[in-house]
């Protein structure tokens, strides 16, 4: 168990807690602590690939769990993303959840596959397309979670308030005493940027998945 190993265990075992902490915790707690955990283990999917190849230490370990925390970790997030949507106002559940399916659509088609293929499924070598979806992916995950907790400080500061108040306040003509001045466009554009993220790393989800599959297609016939 050397550290990055250790490091991937950490996201491994970050993936479900992003959930589960949820069941436990109230908003904005629940928020605040599911997006710390999520950036601190998207941070440890780029550190410990680096540290094992500069120390010298690739194992079979790390390179089996690696792809498994991964993808654990990006589903359980969007899972999260999913059921929380009804917080995203102005957008339909389809403008959501429809990138969500396609990605865990794509995720699950490609591990199976390369159960399927086994020992060959290793010379298919992962393209830098896959690590910018990988990337795409969580950078809208963070965004959206992030969306979620500027959302709960709106709807909770602003609860009781009148539309010609909020616009008051945007316009400086009423007194800002709870810094909504600031919260409502990090929510509105963290809200925007979040979805658009989210439909980029479908798109680069289902491209990758798609080209995985054609190369995959001289070997499925041999088999």
């Amino acid at each position: 168990m050397n550290i990055p190993n250790i490091l991937t265990v950490f996201r491994l075992i970050a993936a479900p807690a992003v959930g589960i902490v949820y069941v436990f915790f109230p908003s904005p707690y629940a928020d605040w602590i599911a997006l710390s955990l999520f950036i601190l283990a998207a941070l440890t999917d780029y550190l410990d690939g680096y540290l094992a190849r500069k120390w010298g230490q690739v194992t079979a370990f790390g390179r089996m769990l690696d792809p498994i925390a991964d993808k654990a970790m990006v589903m359980i997030a969007l899972l999260v993303v999913g059921m929380r949507s009804q917080y995203i106002p102005g957008y339909s559940n389809l403008a959501v959840l429809l990138p969500i399916v396609l990605i865990m659509f794509r995720e699950v088609f490609v591990a199976g596959l390369r159960e399927f293929l086994g020992d060959r499924a290793s010379t298919l070598q992962v393209t830098k397309l896959a690590k910018w979806k990988t990337a795409a992916q969580m950078v809208a995950i963070i965004v959206i979670l992030s969306s979620f907790l500027f959302g709960h400080y709106y709807w909770a500061l602003s609860s009781g308030m009148s539309d010609e108040i909020l616009v008051g306040i945007l316009d400086g003509e009423i007194e800002d005493k709870f810094g909504l001045r600031w919260i409502i466009p990090l929510f509105d554009w963290s809200v925007r940027i979040g979805i658009w993220l989210l439909w980029i790393a479908a798109i680069l989800t289902f491209v990758t998945g798609f080209d995985y599959f054609r190369k995959s297609l001289p070997i499925l016939k041999e088999i």
